[in-house]
């Protein structure tokens, strides 16, 4: 995927800046579409899964689903958008989107909603890949800097309102207004569309259907192999089946890559070290910011007994930064900041803030949480549409639309491992610990850390004898609280090795040279 440039191309004038404004909303709004589908969902799925009967595993696809076909057609809908128009796959994308999050409001069946959310991500795909596709395309240098910080601004809001809207809607209306949220805003989103201005790329070739199936069938297996792991176990026959056909289809994608004359992820970019840790930013930035956003939740509505509302106001100091900075960042920084340095800093202030949050137990006051979630989300905002510039300036302007391509599978297919990983890993480590803790449990150990970590505290003690109940709440609460602190651990590593590889290999110098 390539964007044609000419570089004779005169300074836009008055009217053509005055174009670009709709361009921007049209992109944003369309953009706030994307984390409203995976925040707004996770705070309702306790009620949603209760009242289609659904089990751990389906619940785990209602995210699993969507995050895994968003990435799988990321590359895919570039290559689309490069050959029939950005625009044009813009509007599409918005459509099925919208289309299927109404699929989703009226299913009365755990499989039909997991299906529409499949198709759902298929939507999102056309949406994010175009989107930042056109941005590149009709702003320049500091504009263009100034741009991406409302795309990242725009995430940040579905990421920052999401949450609370969730919960507000889930007590209002019920958990399918969730959905129709979506339809909502992309209503308002698609009326500015047609004041984008189309653009493609003529030299475009047909979509690399080889390189989507395989990526498609080695992200599914990866998904499958957590969902497995966490209900089977980590050595079972499903897990390491699912295992397998990972490794398989991994390596099919390579070899098919390697082969093709233009392939949809460009190999020969991942030659430059620069490129290489700036579009891995999103598993060291955004991974523990989405554990967080699925898991905090149903864990404050479970073991810490807040409402739906609540449980999403809780999280307001770790997303209201991430709808706020990418805009300031965008204008204050933008020119007196290298991207190392402020990489390097978000990463560490993720680090800070995850070590920080083992301070999290049942019943606690909510500012004891709200200091760490704040530094947290001073970290992953700060970091949010600096990640998109960055990934698009470290290569020549023309390889922009494949760099950004790259970056945003990147981004999503890290969001989809951490989804599928964290809650198989959560069930795995409440499961263990809570038949360690009190043995008289460990016949139902796998069933209450299952639906403990989704949020379901009422639904697994209803099996359990109205005797043993207080205690049984008191040890899974302790289970899974001990679980979470090990996660927060694990996190603050991975971002503090992020911080460290970043500020090693970063060169600014290659992203000024790419950029200008």
């Amino acid at each position: 995927m390539s964007i044609q440039t000419d570089s004779r191309r005169p300074v836009p004038d008055r009217r053509q800046e005055a174009s670009g404004a709709p361009t921007l909303i049209a992109v944003a709004l369309a953009s706030i579409l994307l984390p409203l589908a995976v925040t707004a969902p996770a705070v309702a799925l306790p009620d949603l899964t209760v009242d289609l009967g659904a089990g751990v595993a389906a619940g785990q696809w209602v995210q699993n689903a969507y995050g895994v076909t968003f990435a799988a057609c990321m590359l895919a809908a570039g290559a689309l958008a490069d050959q029939f128009g950005r625009r044009r796959i813009l509007a599409i994308g918005a459509v099925v989107f919208m289309a299927m999050s109404a699929v989703a409001a009226v299913s009365t069946d755990i499989v039909v909603l997991d299906i529409a959310r499949a198709l759902q991500g298929v939507g999102a795909a056309g949406v994010l890949t175009s989107g930042a596709a056109i941005l590149a395309a009709s702003f320049e240098g500091r504009k263009r800097t100034q741009a991406f910080g409302v795309l990242g601004a725009s995430f940040g809001a579905g990421l920052a309102l999401g949450p609370i809207l969730g919960g507000a809607l889930v007590n209002l209306a019920g958990w399918r207004a969730v959905f129709w949220l979506n339809v909502l805003v992309g209503i308002v989103a698609l009326a500015f569309m047609s004041k984008i201005k189309e653009s493609r790329d003529p030299d475009a070739t047909k979509v690399d259907w080889g390189g989507l199936v395989t990526f498609s069938g080695s992200l599914f297996f990866l998904a499958l192999v957590f969902v497995e792991g966490g209900e089977s176990g980590w050595l079972s026959a499903p897990t390491l089946g699912s295992l397998a056909g990972f490794v398989v289809f991994m390596a099919a994608f390579v070899a098919v890559e390697l082969r093709v004359a233009r392939p949809m992820f460009d190999l020969a970019l991942f030659r430059n070290p620069t490129f290489v840790v700036v579009v891995c930013q999103p598993f060291t930035i955004t991974f523990g910011f989405v554990v967080l956003l699925n898991f905090l939740p149903p864990y404050f509505n479970g073991v810490g007994g807040q409402g739906d509302t609540a449980s999403g106001a809780l999280l307001l100091p770790l997303t209201l930064p991430v709808f706020v900075l990418p805009l300031l960042v965008g204008r204050l920084v933008a020119g007196r900041v290298s991207s190392r340095m402020l990489l390097t800093a978000s990463s560490l202030l993720i680090a800070v803030g995850s070590l920080w949050l083992v301070v999290l137990e049942p019943g606690r006051p909510w500012y004891e949480v709200a200091g760490p979630l704040l530094v947290f989300g001073l970290g992953v905002g700060s970091a949010f549409g600096a990640m998109d510039n960055a990934a698009v300036s470290v290569v020549p302007v023309e390889r922009a639309g494949m760099a950004s391509g790259i970056f945003n599978t990147m981004r999503i297919a890290g969001e989809s491992v951490a989804i599928a990983s964290a809650g198989g890993f959560l069930t795995s480590l409440t499961r263990s610990d809570l038949a360690d803790r009190s043995p008289e449990l460990a016949d139902q150990a796998q069933r209450l850390a299952g639906e403990a970590t989704q949020g379901r505290l009422d639904e697994a003690l209803a099996a359990v004898e109205p005797a043993r109940r207080t205690d049984a709440l008191d040890a899974v609460a302790a289970s899974l609280t001990s679980s979470m602190h090990t996660a927060f651990i694990a996190l603050a590593v991975l971002a503090l090795v992020g911080a460290v590889v970043t500020f090693l290999v970063i060169k600014d110098k290659e992203l000024a040279d790419a950029a200008g």
